[in-house]
């Protein structure tokens, strides 16, 4: 519906009804014929259209089953009260041609309300694009409109009503913060995938979040950030760590220290062995724990028993399988240093060519923290611990074998399984509760 914006000022809306098949002609005819001479001179139809008093009249309509409804449209350039009578006129209308039909005012709108909102609307989006561009600290914005803009920034995401940014919808990589002050900062910085936990009981939206999108736990550098790590990690998928530097909270940082930060931020499973935090999953450790208890038992029985009956051909099997048993026994139970001292000689001679060649690369990759992936017996690509992850996810070529100086994760061991990698080599074996089938996984341990 096109509006003259030099003659509207307001717009009456209206509903017809016909009991038959009447067409827009029949309509504007009818509002014509059946108003002349009902509100005298002044106020006829006509004359007033012929000043530009009243716009051009637009209809809406449709006809089914026998019987026609639409919308009316009449733009007036008059005064409320002439308006409202002309409007009234309209509801006297109760034939449209051959038909018995009636029309219903559902609304007169001030068109200079409408456009007082869209001027404010724009007014802040030119706004934001300025505060943007600009990058001078003596910007002459006052910091209470800044404030009000970053507050209409915000949103609340999820049944818990979480305060966050408002990219967090649509983002892929989401940043998990503290409070929402928190996230306020992070808006101050042009950051809006920010989404607070609000307090140390973790919302079920952030564990369905961490099971979607890369998330970034950015917390305070104090003692209650720490706990809040702790919590993140045992019941949150955390790919990505960063803190404020301490002791100074994530609501107190400048935009360099922010950006600082978050440059600096290090893959979840390299900050749990750094600091310690092994045991961070306290309570799911101690339940996994219990679960492998009588598989363990087995083993050990199994390997006290079968010593003496192995044969060449068995024994070759059993140490070429995704994990050898006496250094998963190793690395479970941590023999003293006597019984492992025994074991080098025969070990050695227990490994075939490619575990060999996968133990010297492991050798000359130690505390580089990178990672190759193999093709062909060849390396096909380096790359860092810290990307071996998304390189995963990216790589469409079919490999043989990933061999890393880092920690073997569950969400590494997931995306093997999700490509079909056939064996996996790092330095240490991680939290892993669930171990796909069909791979082989080798650690330094096995393979000294």
């Amino acid at each position: 519906m096109n509006i003259d914006p030099s003659t509207t000022k307001y717009m009456v809306k209206a509903r017809i009804n016909a009991d038959g098949i009447v067409e827009k002609p029949d309509v504007v005819g009818a509002i014509f014929g059946q108003t002349e001479g009902l509100l005298g001179d002044e106020l006829d139809l006509r004359d007033l259209q012929k000043s530009g008093r009243i716009g051009r009249i637009e209809v809406e309509i449709s006809s089914k089953g026998g019987k026609s409804e639409g919308i009316v449209h009449i733009p007036s350039s008059l005064d409320q009260v002439e308006t409202v009578i002309l409007a009234s006129a309209l509801e006297t209308i109760d034939r449209v041609g051959p038909c018995k039909a009636g029309i219903k005012i559902l609304s007169i709108e001030d068109v200079r309300i409408i456009k007082r909102e869209k001027i404010i609307d724009r007014a802040k989006e030119l706004l934001n694009e300025l505060v943007m561009q600009s990058n001078q600290s003596g910007v002459d914005l006052t910091d209470s409109v800044r404030q009000s803009v970053q507050m209409e920034e915000i949103i609340h995401f999820g049944k818990e009503r979480l305060p966050a940014g408002p990219n967090v919808k649509d983002s892929d990589a989401i940043i998990v913060v503290e409070g929402r002050s928190d996230v306020l900062n992070l808006l101050r910085s042009g950051i809006k995938n920010a989404i607070a936990v609000e307090g140390t009981n973790i919302p079920k939206t952030v564990m369905d979040l961490s099971k979607e999108r890369i998330i970034t736990a950015f917390v305070d550098g104090d003692r209650g950030g720490e706990l809040i790590l702790r919590e993140l990690f045992q019941v949150a998928e955390i790919d990505f760590v960063a803190r404020a530097p301490r002791p100074l909270e994530v609501e107190e940082l400048t935009q360099k220290q922010i950006t600082k930060s978050l440059r600096n931020k290090m893959p979840a499973e390299q900050y749990i062995e750094m600091y310690g935090l092994s045991e961070a999953n306290g309570k799911k450790r101690e339940e996994r724990a219990e679960e492998e208890k009588p598989a363990r038992k087995a083993r050990e029985e199994k390997e006290s028993n079968g010593k003496e009956e192995r044969n060449g051909k068995d024994d070759r099997k059993r140490k070429e399988s995704r994990f050898d048993t006496e250094a998963a026994e190793r690395y479970k139970k941590k023999e003293p240093r006597e019984k492992r001292e025994e074991r080098p000689a025969k070990a050695e001679k227990s490994l075939n060519e490619q575990q060999i060649a996968f133990r010297d690369m492991l050798k000359e990759m130690s505390t580089s923290h990178n990672a190759k992936l193999i093709v062909g017996g060849e390396v096909k690509h380096e790359t860092t611990v810290k990307e071996l992850v998304d390189t995963l996810k990216s790589t469409e070529e079919q490999l043989d074998a990933i061999v890393f100086d880092g920690v073997i994760s569950q969400r590494i061991l997931d995306i093997v399984a999700e490509k079909n990698i056939p064996v996996v080599v790092g330095a240490k074996m991680g939290s892993v509760t669930k171990q796909p089938s069909g791979i082989e996984i080798w650690t330094k341990e096995d393979l000294i």
